[in-house]
């Protein structure tokens, strides 16, 4: 494994409105390199919250968890991409074409394309939520499913609870 800067090793996630995550952007400076930006945030923010914490040293992960039709994964990507995200988040239950449409817009966008994760399964889900939308397969078998479905769609990575991330490793 290479060495790397434990800085690169943790991401913070701000939860939070954009004076506090000014605050604690100020707070983390030559602590931490990189911020997760999500839903609420960016959307009460736009673009210009990435642009933001770009400006003041980080890479950012925006984790948006895209999942929509292909055309729109490939420009939500490309958008993202553009705003200067390090790092982006796709659903894996979005299908194959979805998972190669989210590559093709980060390519598309830069010729130093943003880094792109699946999401397996929810963290939040367990074996009772995944029935109730009709997936019967217990929850690791379906994040390896998923995950094996990411890779060969050109996904950088994956997300995954700590109960299946020793499995992750060894598939």
């Amino acid at each position: 494994m290479l060495e790397t800067d434990a800085r690169d090793r943790v991401i913070v996630a701000l939860d939070c409105d954009r004076e506090r995550s000014l605050e604690l952007a100020h707070e983390l400076s030559g602590h931490a390199a990189w911020l997760k930006v999500g839903m609420t945030l960016y959307y009460a923010e736009g673009p210009e919250i990435v642009k933001t914490f770009k400006d003041l040293g980080f890479k950012v992960f925006l984790d948006l968890k895209f999942h929509d039709i292909p055309h729109q994964v490939r420009g939500a990507a490309r958008s993202a991409s553009l705003a200067g995200a390090d790092l982006l988040s796709v659903h894996g239950l979005g299908s194959g074409a979805m998972l190669a449409a989210c590559r093709e817009g980060a390519e598309e966008a830069r010729e130093d394309r943003a880094k792109l994760v699946a999401i397996t399964v929810l963290t939040s889900m367990n074996q009772d939520a995944l029935s109730e939308i009709g997936v019967e397969s217990p929850v690791a078998e379906e994040a390896a499913r998923l995950a094996k479905l990411a890779q060969a769609n050109g996904i950088d990575g994956i997300v995954c609870s700590p109960m299946e991330a020793h499995d992750m490793r060894e598939l």
